[in-house]
């Protein structure tokens, strides 16, 4: 298994794109399962995104062989060898078309409502889909770009079988696979979730990168060693220009700083302005030993360590981020004597393990719990009672531990872009 799911794997494929950021891209997606992978790709890369809504036209008696492919604004590839090969006559071909091109005003109309197409003339475009197995409707999107003005096609995917990435070759200007593996039967034998993606997630995605404002700032980022306490920790500091404060992200058990779910949040944070440093606050040796991801003293010395050696080169309002045990982490650090700290925000945390010490927070927090997380839903309520500081607990409705459902880790993100900025930001 190569990765976890389409979230995951956009965030992959967006580390390997990166070298394309200052050729200011547009990101098209495949729908549907194109566009989440897509879509971390867009957001990564600061780039607009879209979809690329081909139809394939295939010959009548035999529809698997493509003669061509349509795509929006009249675009139409045809392939005369194939036509005549196939002995296709005019009706033959206009019957196909016309089907076809009903079926592509529905599908665009369905995901991009009233929105125009992202224009694509002179600029590089990025075809991403969730992976390939034949290639032939990757290689009809390529075309069908190229012929709608872009001056460079670069075609993106997760995983595809190493001869059809070999084909690709031609079709796009430059192929982009992380993984070629040969003993290739099928795109979803190659994730631990590749449940179908439904039009919903699609038309919330597209909705959710055209919202994002324009003139976002540019973000320096930078892998550092920390200091923590003594200790030394390896960690992703993003800095927006003119950032207002920093928000340091305190990781739990079965996450760490690479966890897609927490980069996604930070990567929303640096969009509002906000400053974000991820760290594991144990070493990978440390890790191997369970015992120690629950040893919430220790993450919270290493937390507080870790916050001191931020502000001796950044000196910004600091709030804290903590998912599961990472959370506990954050409160136990928030309660002791003097500690500076504008905020906390928990996600799918457990704050009940930061015990007599939450009555003791003084900072601003907010729980984050999803609606379907039954039991850390009950954890949280009874935590809540012994804060005696400011506190908010935010339910998302529907949302499981993880928030893998559409749209609840963005919901996450809003709920805690807006609690730091109320509390850390000078308004």
């Amino acid at each position: 298994m190569l990765f976890t799911h389409r979230a995951e794997a956009g965030e992959r494929l967006a580390e390997a794109l990166r070298h394309l950021k200052g050729e200011d891209p547009v990101v098209l997606g495949l729908p549907r399962g194109g566009v989440p992978v897509a879509y971390r790709v867009a957001r990564a890369l600061g780039a607009p995104l879209d979809v690329v809504v081909v139809r394939k036209l295939g010959v009548p008696h035999h529809r698997e062989l493509g003669f061509g492919a349509i795509g929006e604004g009249g675009v139409r590839v045809v392939s005369e060898d194939i036509v005549r090969s196939s002995r296709l006559g005019p009706q033959d071909i206009a019957s196909v078309e016309h089907a076809e091109a009903a079926e592509l005003a529905r599908q665009a109309a369905r995901f991009r409502g009233d929105r125009p197409r992202v224009p694509l003339d002179g600029r590089t475009v990025i075809v991403v889909d969730d992976g390939i197995a034949t290639g032939a409707t990757a290689a009809a999107a390529c075309e069908v770009v190229r012929a709608q003005g872009a001056a460079r096609v670069v075609l993106a995917v997760p995983v595809a079988p190493p001869d059809a990435v070999a084909r690709l070759g031609s079709a796009a200007d430059e192929v982009v696979c992380l993984a070629t593996p040969h003993a290739f039967r099928a795109v979803g034998e190659w994730y631990q979730d590749f449940s179908q993606t439904p039009d919903e997630e699609v038309v919330f995605l597209l909705a959710r990168a055209a919202a994002d404002p324009a003139g976002r700032p540019p973000v320096r980022a930078v892998e550092v060693e920390v200091d923590a306490g003594g200790t030394v920790l390896v960690g992703d500091l993003a800095l927006p220009e003119g950032a207002g404060a920093v928000v340091v992200f305190a990781h739990g058990s079965g996450s760490g700083r690479r966890s897609p779910r927490n980069r996604s949040v930070a990567a929303d944070l640096n969009r509002a302005g906000l400053a974000t440093l991820l760290l594991d606050l144990l070493t990978p040796d440390e890790e191997a030993d369970r015992a120690n991801v629950f040893d919430i003293e220790t993450l919270a010395r290493r937390l507080a360590g870790a916050t001191a050696w931020l502000r001796r080169r950044e000196f910004l309002p600091t709030g804290w981020f903590g998912a599961s045990t990472g959370a506990a982490a954050a409160l136990w650090a928030a309660g002791e004597t003097g500690a500076d700290i504008g905020a906390v925000v928990s996600r799918g945390g457990r704050p009940d393990l930061a015990g007599e010490r939450l009555a003791a927070v003084r900072a601003p927090t907010l729980l984050i719990v999803g609606g379907r997380d039954s039991t850390v839903l009950d954890l949280n309520r009874r935590a809540q009672r012994e804060l005696r500081c400011e506190n908010r607990l935010e339910i998302v409705p529907g949302a499981t531990h993880l928030f893998e459902e559409p749209g609840a880790l963005d919901e996450v993100a809003r709920l805690a872009g807006d609690w730091f900025t109320r509390h850390l930001v000078p308004q």
